[in-house]
């Protein structure tokens, strides 16, 4: 176990092999002191129980006013659209759940099916004139894109900005660097200007909702709206775009897997043990603790930063048999690809819709589909925030139509 004298490095290097650098640090123990790139100490958290006990420990704060050190970390959101769900703490956080459930329903999410197939066909249809394609480039975020801002009431003129914006937050040196601190200030603008349009002239789209949203308690404040579209854009595009990425990669790259998804076996489980294996958010938002305690057997004092690895639990092999490979028929497959407890993603059922429309779709137009490049040449995203494929350069074989 790494000790007060031997912080680990979270750095570039780190994160280029996450899966890697999670499984050497298993061999130590589950609770890691290390520092972020600008140099803020934490306790990393990797082991499945440990990350899930701490996810539910009402020890642990995700308000910032509890943080003991300075500096800011990959893990955290702007400073400028700070107001959400993942930054709060009951009764603040159930105020403002109680208003998003409420409007971000399961049948809002399912009148969305048929808009996110014609996208998905529109596509497909693209691609279908190639003799080669991009997964990531020409399918999975411009789907993932497209899907989150209907559902929010983006106008099409201001997506592309907004997938520029969320790449350079992405990047390792996220909240560092001075074209980061930029892209938060644009997405602020946009967002406030966007709302404010919404309180004009409301639509039939989630955010409008969420600006008529209110109960007993009143609705949602000026800054809580901006900061939840954030979340919910955010989230939305980038997550759901890595899973769609991650799942076709991993179905092309075993074929024995893909013969019976093919069969209409595995839609679901497919979709679950993508998530397990590379999950999209490799990091919970950071956590304070707000008195001394221990997180597993490393103590922490009252305001130590808290990062617990969704991506390192769901690799644990006292949790998961085999936990490096992917295996769709994996039983009892308890992943933590949504986070866990109180602040489990509200967006879940719709980006595991998303995926199973995006890649039962594309294996259906494209049943002769191979990888270009061998898995083990794929480059990956080194970014703290999301786990997430460069490219995914496909030949799409014939198509079937």
């Amino acid at each position: 176990m790494s000790t007060f004298h031997d912080p680990l490095a979270l750095d570039e290097d780190f994160f280029s092999a996450p899966h890697a650098s999670y499984a050497a640090l298993r061999c130590k123990g589950a609770v890691h002191r290390a520092v972020t790139q600008d140099g803020a100490p934490l306790l990393l958290v990797t082991g499945y129980r440990e990350v899930r006990d701490a996810a539910t420990d009402p020890a642990l704060s995700l308000n910032k006013r509890h943080a003991r050190s300075g500096g800011r970390d990959g893990s955290s959101m702007p400073t400028e659209l700070d107001a959400h769900l993942l930054n709060t703490d009951p009764p603040d956080h159930t105020r403002l759940r109680r208003l998003v459930n409420s409007t971000f329903t399961p049948r809002r999410t399912e009148l969305l099916r048929d808009d996110i197939q014609e996208i998905t066909d529109r596509l497909l249809d693209q691609i279908s004139a190639r003799r080669r394609a991009d997964i990531v480039a020409d399918f999975a975020m411009p789907l993932s894109m497209e899907v989150i801002c209907r559902l929010l009431g983006v106008p099409q003129e201001k997506r592309f900005d907004f997938r520029a914006w969320t790449n350079t937050l992405l990047s390792a040196a996220a909240g560092a660097a001075p074209q980061s601190r930029e892209a938060m200030r644009h997405m602020y603008r946009f967002l406030g200007a966007l709302i404010d349009g919404k309180r004009e002239k409301p639509g039939d789209d989630l955010l409008s909702a969420l600006i008529l949203a209110h109960d007993a308690e009143g609705r949602l404040a000026a800054d809580e709206l901006v900061a939840m579209a954030f979340l919910l854009l955010f989230g939305g595009y980038h997550n759901t775009a890595s899973l769609i990425a991650t799942s076709v990669m991993a179905l092309l790259s075993h074929p024995t897997h893909m013969s019976d998804f093919r069969s209409g076996d595995l839609t679901v489980h497919a979709t679950e043990e993508a998530l397990r294996w590379n999950s999209p958010a490799m990091l919970a938002v950071r956590r304070f603790t707000t008195q001394h305690v221990h997180i597993g057997d490393m103590p922490a004092v009252t305001g130590d930063r808290i990062w617990l690895s969704w991506a390192a639990a769901n690799r644990d092999a006292e949790r998961f048999e085999r936990p490096e490979v992917f295996d769709p028929h994996r039983g009892n497959n308890s992943h933590l690809a949504f986070g866990h407890g109180l602040h489990y993603c509200p967006g879940a059922s719709l980006a595991r819709l998303e995926n199973s429309v995006a890649v039962v779709s594309l294996m259906s137009w494209f049943p002769e589909m191979s990888l270009i490049d061998h898995p083990d040449r794929l480059r990956w995203v080194a970014s703290p925030r999301s786990r997430c494929l460069r490219e995914l350069r496909v030949s799409p074989g014939l198509f079937q139509g």
